[in-house]
């Protein structure tokens, strides 16, 4: 049983869906079962949410799922369509006819349950089943979205729920690079890699795969292949931990322009700062990244954090908002600043790779301005004039060098 997930780039248009449908075909010939995920056709959810917001200056994050669902219905019916024409037996579903139980939280839903039946029913008659992604419902049956890229979710979800032996996401690209192949040439596609070093590259800006579909994925041991729709090479394969994995110091450098740098000065520093600062950001959904504090002899700190740019307003707004009541002398704001990361799971048994890749970028004459650890990802915060630069060296430094 074999889940494949078609992006946007995928079901682009009228050709390109007779192209995934004719691949549908070939993988059910081989006498495989099918279930088929599909993403809204390319540009369709920005067109729908600019239509949003031509009419509404604050449009209801109700509507907002139902109007932008319906990219992901048009696109299910066409992919039945199609494998119709060609003989083949396929239904479209959409999230509340399978039955994705999700949370209510409108634009970010989080799935609680799969109803397998149908799919099963489907399936089992020989039929493909084709499933909107992106979408589900709340126990009031009011249809909801799970955020931006969740159609990856989706297909990840659904092989976790039908126990399926492989979830295939279908995309514009070969599979998962060492490095952004558009700044690094000579950056290689990975064959194989693991769930957590994949989690950590989604986390810091790699955009092939959305994290939470990863996160699925590790949890119920799903094998996910990330390739191309547009040719039959062969992707990159996302699985468990395998012996000699540890052996590759570094799998990819990642980057992230998407981020914006908040400082709160001379905050009197007291037992509770960092919950009176961050309790209500998190309330409010908005993800901290980084955050770095600074202690100085005169019982102040100044606290540094980092957002996604497109919060930083929010977050500015809320922190000015309890100034007074901090103590804080000022709040600083840094837009232009971006995050350079490594990734590898040999980080684990090799001393010295943060020394290294200081010492790389400050050959380069790149300053740091924070820096994050994990047991195997190091990222920082640099000016953004500087993200091509830096990902180019490290690449250099840590995996071409590594392999001539």
């Amino acid at each position: 049983m074999i889940v494949q997930k078609y992006g946007g780039t995928s079901v682009g248009n009228v050709e390109r869906i007779r192209a995934v449908a004719r691949r549908v075909a070939a993988t059910r010939g081989e006498g495989h079962q099918l279930v088929v995920v599909v993403s809204a056709m390319a540009g369709e959810t920005n067109r729908l949410l600019a239509l949003a917001r031509e009419l509404a200056v604050q449009p209801s994050e109700r509507e907002t799922d139902a109007l932008v669902a319906s990219g992901e219905q048009v696109s299910a019916a066409l992919l039945a369509l199609a494998l119709q024409d060609l003989g083949v037996p396929a239904t479209s579903y959409l999230g509340h006819q399978v039955q994705i139980s999700t949370d209510s939280s409108f634009g970010r839903a989080r799935i609680k349950n799969i109803d397998r039946k149908r799919l099963v029913e489907t399936i089992g008659s020989g039929a493909v089943a084709v499933v909107a992604g992106f979408q589900g419902v709340d126990p009031d049956n009011n249809i909801t979205t799970l955020g931006r890229g969740g159609s990856d979710t989706t297909g990840v979800a659904l092989a976790a729920a039908l126990g399926a032996d492989l979830c295939e996401i279908f995309t514009d690209v070969e599979g998962v690079f060492t490095a952004d192949p558009r700044i690094v040439p000579g950056a290689r596609k990975l064959d194989r890699i693991t769930y957590d070093e994949m989690l950590e590259l989604a986390s810091l800006g790699a955009k092939v795969l959305q994290i939470r579909s990863v996160e699925f994925a590790k949890r119920y041991h799903v094998p996910v292949h990330v390739r191309s729709s547009f040719n039959d090479a062969r992707g990159t394969l996302v699985v468990e931990e395998e012996t000699g994995m540890e052996d590759v110091l570094v799998s990819g450098v990642a980057h992230d322009r998407d981020q914006a740098k908040i400082t709160l000065l001379q905050v009197p520093d007291r037992p509770g700062l960092a919950a009176r600062i961050f309790g209500p950001i998190a309330e409010s959904g908005i993800v901290v990244d980084m955050i770095i504090q600074n202690a100085s002899d005169a019982g102040t700190t100044d606290v540094t954090f980092t957002v996604p740019r497109g919060d930083q307003d929010e977050a500015v707004a809320m922190v000015k908002a309890r100034q007074e009541e901090l103590g804080a002398k000022g709040i600083a704001t840094d837009s232009r600043v971006a995050k350079v990361s490594i990734v590898g799971l040999g980080m684990r048994s090799h001393a010295g790779v943060a020394a290294r890749m200081f010492d790389v970028l400050a050959a380069e004459g790149i300053n740091i301005q924070m820096i994050s650890t994990s047991e195997i990802k190091i990222s920082v915060v640099i000016d953004e004039k500087y993200v091509e630069l830096a990902v180019r060296a490290l690449h250099g430094a840590f995996i071409s060098e590594a392999n001539p």
